[in-house]
């Protein structure tokens, strides 16, 4: 791998790509950055103090001290209370609090505040991903409702603000990608394509990072998405052509060198499409520099310590 979207990939290599469906995903694996807590151990729930206004916290678990990169677009839900998204990724330092007071109600109609208690996170999915980078840094706990309307209505359900009709109402489906595709030890980061299109590149500092937002990226961010087109290019197995163990061996591994193929000519489509975004410095943490990337055909945010990458959470602005 070479660069997308102005990242240097130097040193990082792609794993066996693996197929449901229409989606593709496509193990990476490179070199790890110290010092980076998981979310689960670096990035707790503390409140939602008012609608729109979420507060989080680095305390670290366990021991462990160090920094918290928030996950782009994470968001939580509790029973009783209204669920919310950020717009944004940031920094926590060590023992830090921070007041995200721009972020978005995800439940149009569901009164009470989020707490600490009972809670899981999910990571907005891609058809919302651009409009709601573009609102970070804007007030407005109801800012994303009509781009929810829109995506409940493309995917058959009432058009209302209101995510919890996909997290909830298609969550046993959503979740069968976690099992169907497998996270393999040492990944730290995918690459998710869409029957012919990158739709989406996830980089974290560590595996343990990525564990802990693999199910929440597989089954929402990039289920949803994958469950909508599953109808127009479902892939049949096709059996292999031998008869003893060793051609099979060797049909699987034509299998694999053809699937490989067609991941690179991907690669290289996107590496055009996503040529020369804009890239705005949005925060630092000593060496490390958070921005936000913006192209005709790519956005999200980037974590880098000089030109190597250590956190990277980018997707296509538009799916059409």
């Amino acid at each position: 791998m070479t660069s997308l979207a102005t990242i240097d990939l130097a040193g990082f290599r792609l794993g066996t790509p693996q197929r449901v469906d229409n989606l593709t995903v496509v193990p990476v694996f490179g070199p790890g950055y110290p010092g980076v807590l998981s979310p689960r151990d670096g990035v707790k729930l503390v409140r939602v103090d008012g609608y729109g206004t979420v507060v989080l916290r680095n305390p670290g678990s366990d021991g462990r001290v160090g920094l918290a990169i928030v996950p782009l677009h994470v968001g939580y839900v509790q029973d009783g209370a209204q669920n919310h998204a950020l717009c944004r990724s940031a920094f926590l330092a060590p023992g830090q609090e921070v007041r995200f007071e721009d972020a978005c109600c995800v439940q149009e109609t569901t009164g009470g505040y989020l707490t600490e208690r009972d809670q899981w996170f999910f990571t907005l999915p891609l058809e919302l991903r651009a409009a709601a980078l573009e609102l970070r840094r804007q007030g407005s706990y109801s800012k994303l409702w009509p781009a929810i309307e829109r995506f409940n209505r493309g995917h058959g359900l009432r058009a209302r603000g209101h995510l919890e009709l996909m997290l909830a109402g298609r969550r046993a489906f959503l979740t069968q990608y976690r099992s169907r595709l497998e996270l393999v030890a040492g990944q730290l980061g995918a690459l998710f394509v869409l029957g012919g299109r990158l739709v989406g590149v996830e980089v974290a500092p560590n595996p343990a990072y990525f564990a802990d937002v693999w199910p929440a990226l597989v089954c929402f961010a990039y289920g949803p998405a994958a469950m909508h087109s599953r109808g127009d290019a479902a892939v049949a197995a096709t059996p292999y052509e031998a008869s003893t163990v060793e051609e099979l061996v060797a049909a699987r591994e034509a299998q694999l060198r053809a699937e490989l193929a067609r991941v690179r000519a991907v690669v290289d489509a996107a590496a055009r499409d996503w040529a020369d975004p804009d890239v705005t410095e949005e925060e630092r943490y000593l060496d490390l520099r958070l921005s936000t990337v913006v192209g005709s055909g790519v956005a999200g945010q980037i974590v880098s310590d000089g030109a190597r990458p250590v956190y990277a959470s980018l997707f296509v602005r538009e799916m059409n």
